[in-house]
């Protein structure tokens, strides 16, 4: 694994373990248990918590991408004598 990928990999991480609450994708059979009169639930609801339940599990990699690429600006930024970006 990359440097950069293993930086990333350790930011989400980190992001994950500051969620007070974490969901996780729901196949059709827990919504049908769920459903109080059984025949399978409402396919349009558990897409649509997993479609949110995927968004933000997209937001926190995006979150942690940025993350990396601003410690790597400040660490070529240091390295070339910087020390802090130009402002």
């Amino acid at each position: 694994m990359s440097d950069r990928r293993q930086r990333i990999h350790t930011l989400v991480l980190a992001l994950l373990a500051h969620q007070s609450d974490l969901e996780l994708l729901e196949d059709d059979r827990a919504s049908a248990v769920a459903s109080p009169l059984g025949g399978g639930g409402d396919p349009g609801s558990w897409l649509e918590r997993n479609r949110r339940v995927v968004q933000r599990y997209q937001s926190l990699v995006r979150s942690a991408v940025t993350l990396d690429a601003l410690i790597e600006q400040e660490l070529g930024s240091d390295q070339l004598g910087g020390g802090s970006l130009p402002g």
